[in-house]
């Protein structure tokens, strides 16, 4: 018999097996992949959660109190960073890496299984996680006390596939911070941007604060579609963070950032840096490489009239 129930859903994904495949192997490879997700899995029924299902190198759960399945995410981050912090750890295996994703709402229980809205935004907010981080709806962010909140991000709006309606985002960052966005933020005092211009091929696009956060890449959710063989589905993430402008990669190839006056190229291998002035954004390759898709960026300090009309990203292929 369905029931529904109010719940928060949380699905979890290791990424970086596959590099475990390619040096250990199938069969030691499935083992410790198997492991991992099993070490994972133990700590729902722990946080008072209900595990739903295994999914290969993933596993999906359900929490009827959000700061608990939020406390369960937290846990599963720390067992890999210490898994993978371990002296005994291969170095494929110090290499994985963990993508959470949660949301709050209606969920309709059948033979074991559930289904419904809370958990199809679950699912395809996942696919927006970079590694180590965890994501989680603007429901689950309301049911967090203040304490908690104030490690939180927002992300703002984002548009997720199959939802005509985006979604509000916060984010939980990896723990320590990111060495490259930290690099760039003392490299120079940074004014407060406006907004953001791109140039692929020969067409301008314009994005204004209120755009952000911005996804590029070849999934049809983007709001920047390259289709390029070196770009992935969601090869990265414009933000707005703490007064500026953050690219986040979020690919297999690596994003690298090139600034105008500057030969140094800054390598985002599931990283991220603060943009400022102008320069290249390179999406599977540096932009010094033959054959790499190069974007044009330009930061906006004013909305004025000498710059041209916002064009609506497009709706297909470039």
């Amino acid at each position: 018999m369905a029931t529904i129930k109010r719940r928060t859903v949380l699905f979890a994904d290791l990424r970086g097996s596959t590099a475990l495949y390619e040096t250990l192997g199938n069969a030691q490879a499935t083992a410790v992949v198997t492991q991992t997700i099993n070490a994972l899995a133990q700590k729902v029924p722990a946080m008072g959660g209900q595990l739903i299902k295994t999914l290969g190198d993933g596993l999906m759960a359900v929490f009827s109190v959000p700061s608990m399945a939020v406390a369960c995410a937290m846990q599963m981050h720390d067992h890999l960073e210490s898994t993978a912090a371990a002296p005994h750890a291969a170095p494929a295996v110090a290499r994985l890496r963990l993508q959470i994703a949660l949301a709050l709402g209606e969920v309709v229980e059948v033979n074991g299984d559930c289904f419904g809205d809370a958990v199809n935004v679950a699912a395809r907010l996942l696919d927006h996680a970079g590694d180590n981080e965890t994501l989680l709806t603007s429901e689950v962010f309301e049911e967090l006390a203040p304490e908690a909140q104030a490690n939180y991000r927002s992300l703002d709006r984002m548009r997720l596939r199959g939802r005509a309606e985006p979604v509000e985002v916060h984010m939980l960052p990896p723990r320590g911070g990111d060495n490259a966005a930290t690099l760039m933020e003392t490299r120079i005092d940074l004014a407060e941007p406006e907004g953001l211009q791109l140039v692929w091929h020969d067409s301008l696009y314009r994005f204004t604060r209120h755009d952000l956060p911005l996804l590029i890449g070849r999934g049809s959710t983007c709001g920047l579609l390259i289709d390029e063989a070196r770009v992935s589905r969601t090869h990265a993430r414009i933000d707005w963070m703490g007064g500026g402008l953050q690219v986040t990669d979020l690919s297999i190839n690596g994003t690298y950032v090139r600034f105008s006056g500057d030969d140094e190229v800054i390598s985002l291998r599931r990283g991220a840096c603060t943009l400022h002035g102008s320069g290249e954004i390179g999406l599977g390759g540096s932009p010094n490489e033959v054959g790499v898709p190069v974007l044009q960026f330009s930061i906006m300090s004013s909305l004025d009239d000498t710059l041209p009309m916002r064009l609506t990203p497009p709706a297909g292929p470039h």
